[in-house]
C-alpha cells in the first residue's frame, strides 16, 4: 500500500488557487510532450532516414513502432493504476518517457531507434488517460467541462507546434534534438506533478492480470505491424518471412478473441462490441483515423522528397491544421449533447473528403499557398471528428465500463493509425512504380520531349549519364506526385463511404456527457 494516505476519487477535494494553476500546468506540459512526440517526427523522417542510411519508407517505422507500442499499453492503464496508484503511475510514466526519449536521441542505427521508440510508446500509454483523470479530480464537478476544454486545447496545440518545432530543430540542429527536448520538459513536469499531487494518491489494490491475453495481444499486433512494415521490402507473400508473420498474426488473433471472450478479467473487454454504438463507432473512428494519420505522414514525405521543401518549410505547410481546430473544438465540446453528433461527424467526414479531393489535384507545380488552404480547412474537420465520434462510441455504456470502453476504443484507433501509415507509404511506392512505368512507356530514345530534354541538359554541360539521371529524377517526381494524388483521392472516397456507418449508430439522448466520454484523445 501507499505510504501516503490514499483517497477514493469522491473523497479528493478540488484544488484551489496556486495549487490548481500548478497542477493544470504540470499535467498539460506532460500531455503536450506526449502528443508532440507523435507529430514532431513526421517532418524529420527524411533526415533520420538519410542519417541512418535507410529508405524513407523504413524511416516511417519510427512513427509506426511508437504508435503500436502505445496502443498495446493503453488497455493496461486501468490495471496499472490500481496496482501503483494514479499519481505514482503518472510520474513513473513521465520519467520513463524522458529516459526513452534520451535513448532515442542517442540511437545510431534504425534498429536501436525503433527499439527505443517501442519503449517510449509503451511507457507513454498511461500518460494521456491519467492526465485527464488527475485534471478532473483537481476541478469542482461543475467545472469538469472547463477542465476538459483546457486538456483538449493542449492536445490540439501540440499537432500545430510539432511539425514547426520538428522542422526547425531538424534544420537548425539535428534530428536527435527532437527527442532530447523532452528531457527538461518531462523532468520539470514530473517534479511539478509530484509537488502538487503527492498527497492525492488513489487507492492501491492487487488485481489479477490477464497475462495470456496480454501476450497474445502483443504477438498478433506485433506480427501484423511487422508484416505491413517489412512486406514491401521482402516482396510480400513471395517471402517465407511475410507468410510466417501473417500466419502468426492470424492464429494469435483467433486464439486472442476466444481467450478474451472467456476470461474473467480480460485485458481487453471484447464483449463491448456487442453494443451497436460501440461496434459501429469504434470501427468508424479507427478507419477514419487510419486514413487521417496515413495522409498526415504522407504529405511531409512528398513535400521533402519530391518538392524540394526543407523540414522547416514542410512544418510550416502542416502547422495551420490546428488553427481552426483550436477555435472550433470548445464550441463542439459544448454543443455535442445539444446537436446530433451524427450530423457533426458527417460534416467532418465531408470536410475531410473535400480536403483530400483538393490535395488529389496537386501537381509538381503546386505552390505553398495551394498546399496551405486544404491544410487550414482540415483543422475544422478535425474539431468535428473526435469528440462527436467518441461520444457516439461511448453512448449507452454503463459508467463502470466507460474506462474499459475508452481504453479499447483508443487501442483500436491508435493501432489503426500505425497500420494506416504503413499501408499509405507502401501503396505510395507501389503506385509510383506503376506511374513511372506508364510515363516512361511513351519516351523514345532521341525523339520527342525525351530527345529535346536530353539535348537541352547536355547543352547545359551535363554528361549523357548525368542527363539521364536528371530525367529519371523528373519522371520519379511526376510518378510520386501522381501516386500521392491517387491515395488522397481514394481516401476521400472512403471518408464518404464511412458516413453510412456513422448513421448505423443511435443518437444519444440530449443530456450532459459523462466526463470520460469527452475524451478528445483522438488528437493524439
Amino acid at each position: 500500500m501507499s505510504s501516503n494516505p490514499a483517497h477514493t476519487p469522491a473523497e479528493i477535494p478540488p484544488l484551489h488557487g496556486t495549487a490548481l494553476l500548478l497542477g493544470t500546468l504540470s499535467l498539460s506540459l506532460a500531455t503536450f510532450m506526449n502528443v508532440l512526440d507523435s507529430s514532431i517526427a513526421n517532418v524529420s523522417i527524411p533526415a533520420i532516414s538519410g542519417d541512418l542510411g535507410v529508405s524513407p519508407g523504413q524511416g516511417t517505422w519510427v512513427i509506426t513502432s511508437f504508435g503500436i507500442a502505445n496502443a498495446i499499453a493503453v488497455p493496461l492503464t486501468g490495471w496499472l493504476t490500481q496496482r501503483f496508484g494514479a499519481v505514482r503511475l503518472f510520474i513513473m510514466s513521465v520519467l520513463l518517457f524522458v529516459l526513452a526519449s534520451w535513448l532515442c536521441g542517442l540511437a545510431h542505427s534504425l534498429e536501436m531507434l525503433v527499439f527505443f521508440r517501442v519503449l517510449q510508446g509503451l511507457v507513454a500509454g498511461p500518460m494521456i488517460p491519467l492526465s485527464q483523470t488527475l485534471l478532473l479530480s483537481s476541478y469542482p464537478r461543475a467545472k469538469a467541462g472547463t477542465a476538459l476544454a483546457l486538456w483538449g486545447m493542449t492536445t490540439l496545440v501540440a499537432p500545430v507546434a510539432g511539425p514547426l518545432l520538428g522542422g526547425w530543430i531538424t534544420d537548425s540542429m539535428s534530428w536527435p534534438w527532437i527527442f532530447y527536448i523532452n528531457v527538461p520538459v518531462g523532468l520539470f513536469a514530473a517534479a511539478l506533478t509530484w509537488s502538487t499531487y503527492r498527497h492525492r494518491e488513489t487507492p492501491i489494490r492487487k488485481l489479477p492480470i490477464d497475462t495470456v491475453g496480454l501476450s497474445l495481444l502483443v504477438i498478433w499486433v506485433g506480427a501484423l505491424q511487422l508484416m505491413l512494415d517489412k512486406g514491401k521490402e521482402l516482396d510480400w507473400f513471395a517471402s517465407g518471412t511475410i507468410v510466417g508473420l501473417g500466419l502468426v498474426a492470424l492464429v494469435a488473433f483467433a486464439v486472442f478473441v476466444v481467450w478474451e471472450l472467456t476470461e474473467k478479467h480480460p485485458v481487453v473487454d471484447l464483449r463491448l462490441f456487442k453494443g451497436r454504438n460501440f461496434s459501429y463507432g469504434a470501427f468508424t473512428l479507427s478507419v477514419a483515423y487510419a486514413l487521417f494519420f496515413g495522409n498526415v505522414v504522407l504529405l511531409p514525405l512528398w513535400l521533402q522528397q519530391w518538392m524540394g521543401y526543407t523540414a522547416t518549410n514542410a512544418g510550416l505547410a502542416l502547422a495551420p491544421v490546428g488553427l481552426l481546430a483550436i477555435l472550433i473544438t470548445p464550441l463542439i465540446g459544448k454543443k455535442v449533447t445539444v446537436w446530433d453528433p451524427r450530423r457533426i461527424a458527417t460534416i467532418a467526414f465531408i470536410g475531410f473528403a473535400i480536403v483530400l479531393w483538393m490535395r488529389a489535384q496537386f501537381t509538381v507545380q503546386t505552390d505553398l499557398m495551394h498546399i496551405l488552404i486544404p491544410t487550414l480547412m482540415q483543422g475544422a474537420a478535425m474539431a468535428m471528428f473526435f469528440i462527436p465520434l467518441t461520444t457516439l462510441t461511448l453512448t449507452g455504456i454503463p459508467p463502470e465500463r466507460i474506462p474499459s470502453a475508452a481504453g479499447l476504443s483508443n487501442f483500436a484507433r491508435i493501432t489503426a493509425g500505425a497500420m494506416g501509415t504503413s499501408i499509405a507509404t507502401t501503396l505510395w511506392d507501389s503506385r509510383a512504380a506503376l506511374h513511372h512505368a506508364h510515363i516512361t512507356e511513351s519516351l523514345i530514345q532521341g525523339q520527342g520531349i525525351f530527345g529535346i530534354t536530353m539535348a537541352s541538359l547536355q547543352a547545359s554541360g551535363l554528361t549523357q549519364e548525368q542527363a539521364l539521371l536528371q530525367i529519371n529524377r523528373m519522371v520519379d517526381q511526376q510518378a510520386y506526385t501522381r501516386a500521392a494524388d491517387d491515395i488522397f483521392l481514394a481516401s476521400a472516397f472512403i471518408f464518404i463511404g464511412l458516413i453510412g456507418f456513422i448513421w448505423m449508430t443511435k443518437r444519444p439522448a440530449p443530456h450532459p456527457v459523462a466526463p470520460g466520454s469527452m475524451d478528445a484523445g483522438g488528437a493524439h
